[in-house]
């Protein structure tokens, strides 16, 4: 799977539109520009066209407190309705620890950093060259 940050998105090629008329790429600027304004922390862009059935990408972006993180979630959702994104599921939102947007297409994951270390949602997500290439450097550098 490609990661990209928030900057490279642009190019990403992902897939048509959405049943709300949004393309996932218009939404996936849209959400990038709402974490952007926010001051989002470390935003991560998987793009899962063609690799999944769940969604054509994934966002994960960390907040710095509870409260930072449930306001990204608010204007994420705000955005995405004045959009004209239909029907978005939000989980986790009255905790703030992590917050999950389904918006269809698109489904972001919002953390505080502790919580987003602990899950390491990136992990699942890599690709078995890059497992073995992070393996064999980790081996390396314990030396004989």
């Amino acid at each position: 799977m490609a990661f990209a940050t928030a900057p490279a998105v642009a190019d990403a090629p992902l897939a048509g539109l959405s049943s709300s008329g949004l393309s996932s790429t218009a939404m996936v600027g849209l959400i990038l520009s709402s974490l952007d304004s926010d001051k989002a922390e470390e935003v991560v862009v998987i793009d899962l066209a063609g690799k999944s059935s769940m969604a054509d990408a994934l966002i994960i972006a960390s907040g710095t407190s509870s409260r930072h993180v449930g306001s990204m979630a608010d204007h994420i959702l705000r955005r995405l309705k004045g959009a004209g994104a239909p029907s978005v599921v939000v989980e986790g939102r009255a905790a703030g620890d992590w917050v999950l947007i389904d918006a269809k297409d698109v489904v972001v994951h919002l953390f505080r950093p502790e919580v987003r270390r602990f899950y390491s949602l990136e992990r699942l997500w890599e690709t078995p060259a890059s497992l073995l290439g992070t393996a064999a450097g980790q081996s390396a550098q314990a030396g004989p």
